[in-house]
């Protein structure tokens, strides 16, 4: 609907007419006889140029209101999560197509996750923080899947660099459950950032880690994962099948879940120049009839 910013610019015509009518200025007149013809015809014009005086105040009075359209976004204080997905992208996930898997799972896993703020990390000769916390999970899901394997690199795999990292997302975070999803199919072998350091941080935050070991459990370093879940208070699974990787993501969908401040956006869309276009072209209208006189 259109609303005004400043709707007492509407009384504009009010003035205009009340003026017209208390405010006439008094000019001494000469009467002539037999002049009804002439009354008549400048009657008629003072009619319309009245009038054509009453529409471009009405069109300015709309356009000094600022009519406007708000489009809001209301993002609902539902209970949500703060989700950090942390993905290894290293070279060996290419094998078998493990990464295509993991990426179709994980969309799905976002498509549930209605009410929630989900990040996004990658991993492999080095970690980046690929998408921050955001309500779009279509934009999360759109870059995940133009994500290959190879993108951060293929021989090494920053798996601490990449928990380090990731929880400077969570840094101004006030949410009470703040959640992150590590999966790996690799040890650490970068050598950025010690394992203890990596969890000291996670623990500074109030993160809660839950690791993925998928492949066989001679691919990553199960003890590590399970370092990681057991001191941050989270859990550590093993999926060496798609269907267990489906039902991992099943069971962390299931968490208790924590409120999130709402946020409301609005997006303004102004209409001023229609009635303030009109308003220019009746003034030239006036000016005309004024300068033939």
């Amino acid at each position: 609907m259109i609303e005004f910013e400043y709707p007492l610019a509407l009384l504009l015509p009010v003035v205009f007419v009340i003026c017209q009518l208390k405010c006439k200025p008094k000019l001494n007149s000469i009467f002539f006889s037999g002049t009804s013809f002439i009354k008549k015809a400048s009657h008629k014009e003072s009619l319309f140029f009245k009038i054509v005086q009453f529409l471009a105040i009405l069109a300015l009075s709309f356009a000094l209101a600022s009519p406007i359209k708000k489009d809001e976004i209301v993002v609902n204080n539902n209970k949500g999560y703060e989700i950090s997905l942390i993905l290894d992208i290293s070279g060996s996930m290419s094998e078998n197509g493990k990464f295509d898997v993991v990426k179709n799972i994980v969309t799905d896993f976002l498509k549930k996750r209605k009410n929630d703020k989900v990040a996004l990390s990658i991993f492999a000769d080095f970690a980046y923080v690929a998408v921050p916390l955001t309500y779009d999970k279509k934009a999360v899901s759109k870059l995940l899947n133009r994500l290959e394997v190879g993108i951060a690199g293929r021989s090494r795999t920053a798996l601490y660099e990449a928990l380090f990292l990731s929880t400077n997302i969570f840094k101004n975070s006030h949410a009470k459950n703040k959640i992150a999803i590590l999966l790996t199919d690799g040890v650490d072998n970068a050598n950025t950032i010690p394992l203890d350091i990596a969890i000291k941080r996670a623990q500074k935050y109030g993160i809660k880690v839950y690791t993925i070991g998928i492949g066989g459990r001679g691919d990553y370093n199960p003890y590590v994962l399970q370092e990681i879940a057991k001191k941050t208070g989270g859990e550590f699974f093993e999926a060496d099948s798609v269907a267990k990787l489906k039902r991992i993501y099943q069971t962390i969908d299931k968490l208790e879940k924590s409120r999130i401040k709402t946020d409301k956006y609005v997006n303004k869309n102004y209409y001023f120049v229609y009635p303030l276009t009109l308003a220019i072209l009746l003034l030239l209208i006036i000016f005309y009839i004024r300068n033939k006189r």
